[in-house]
């Protein structure tokens, strides 16, 4: 692949990447420890993702259970599982804590495929932007003695590229909207 792709490669594939987490984070009527890794806990005064201070696991189809690695850590999770926006209220037993997603209903699965879609379509856009922004500087190579037909190749490459990467998160948006679909 040309040098000069390889950028808007790489930033197209990024924008995928942050797109298929995005939607790893969204649940589905099942558990996934997913919903998790944007919370951090306070441990010892500092912001620590929640999977570095305890043992994740999901024993049940809608239940997570954490095994904090100290116990006394246990109140500090709940707090930051409360704080988050999970929307679950965490239950311990002294031991570990557990949370149990509760069955989903239609309504609010019709709502979650609809945010899936909106995130989609700002992937899309952020595609989009990349491709423009490939073409204005293809366009700027032109005053630096690249001829027309190199310019046009690089723009064509540039398009394939894009409707690639298009195809991609739709392909995205689609297998999380079934997910959330199948009860």
């Amino acid at each position: 692949m040309n040098e000069k792709l390889q950028q808007f490669d790489s930033k197209m594939r990024k924008t995928c990447d942050h797109l298929a987490a995005e939607f790893a984070t969204i649940r589905a009527g099942r558990a996934n420890p997913h919903v998790l890794d944007r919370i951090k806990v306070n441990y010892y005064g500092s912001p620590t993702p929640i999977q570095q201070v305890g043992n994740i696991t999901v024993p049940e189809p809608r239940m997570i259970q954490i095994a904090p690695w100290e116990k006394s850590l246990i109140r500090e999770i709940e707090k930051a599982i409360m704080a988050s926006d999970v929307g679950i209220t965490p239950s311990n037993d002294g031991n570990v804590i557990r949370l149990v997603f509760p069955e989903v209903t239609e309504e609010r699965r019709k709502a979650l495929v609809k945010d899936v879609k909106k995130k989609g379509e700002e992937g899309k856009v952020a595609v989009r932007n990349i491709r423009r922004d490939g073409n204005d500087a293809f366009k700027k190579l032109a005053k630096e003695d690249v001829s027309e037909d190199e310019i046009k190749e690089l723009e064509s490459e540039l398009q394939k590229l894009t409707d690639k990467y298009i195809k991609e998160v739709d392909k995205l948006v689609e297998e999380k909207s079934k997910e959330i679909m199948t009860v």
